[in-house]
């Protein structure tokens, strides 16, 4: 949204808090659906209480353990994931026809703003063939998913920052069987909540407006 001479190629960054689920993706849809060329693409960074979340793609057996968390069938691609407290998700509202690349540049931009954002950190992260995301050692520290409508996209990327990871244990995150997860701080990166998500805008605006 524009005001106080904002530049429409300009993002507003919202920090949301704890937020649940599903109200939170009808408003990402709403907005999208009603944005203009002149509204400038915004940044959500937040929270969600525990909730798996299943893409276009996904696969209900990828769920392989009795739960409570409930499970959202959504609008994103790719599969099966977990979110819940400690994770930092940055929804990413870009309006790519502005940017002048397609979804698979803005995927490998987003990627890159993680791993640079490790890399601040001193720890070294990688992308893995195959499989959008980053990991650190084969593990996956960042999941990322989106969908692109009238050339505007929505959803984004979860990153584990200080988090109970005993839920991805009951699926195959992201649709693969065994996958090992990590999160920041059993990698040595004390980031609270409010750090990794300053850290986060920072390297995703540097990266998606670069």
């Amino acid at each position: 949204m524009q005001g106080g001479g904002r530049e429409a190629s300009d993002p507003c960054v919202r920090r949301l808090g704890r937020v649940e689920y599903e109200p939170t993706w009808r408003a990402m849809q709403d907005f999208t659906a009603t944005r203009t060329a002149d509204t400038a693409d915004e940044i959500w960074l937040l929270e969600h209480p525990p909730v798996y979340t299943l893409g276009q793609a996904g696969k209900p057996e990828h769920l392989i353990a009795a739960t409570d968390t409930p499970v959202v069938p959504i609008d994103r691609g790719g599969q099966i994931t977990y979110h819940g407290p400690g994770q930092v998700v940055a929804y990413v509202l870009v309006d790519l026809r502005r940017r002048g690349y397609g979804i698979r540049e803005l995927v490998n931009r987003m990627e890159q703003a993680v791993i640079d954002l490790l890399a601040d950190a001193g720890v070294t992260a990688s992308r893995l063939e195959g499989a959008p995301g980053v990991y650190v050692d084969g593990a996956k520290i960042a999941a990322l998913g989106l969908r692109v409508k009238h050339g505007c996209t929505y959803h984004g990327l979860a990153l584990n920052v200080d988090m109970d990871l005993a839920p991805f244990a009951a699926i195959n995150p992201c649709g693969y069987a065994g996958m090992r997860v990590t999160q920041c701080r059993d990698l040595g990166v004390n980031l609270t909540i409010s750090q990794a998500e300053q850290a986060l805008a920072h390297t995703l605006i540097g990266r998606i407006y670069s």
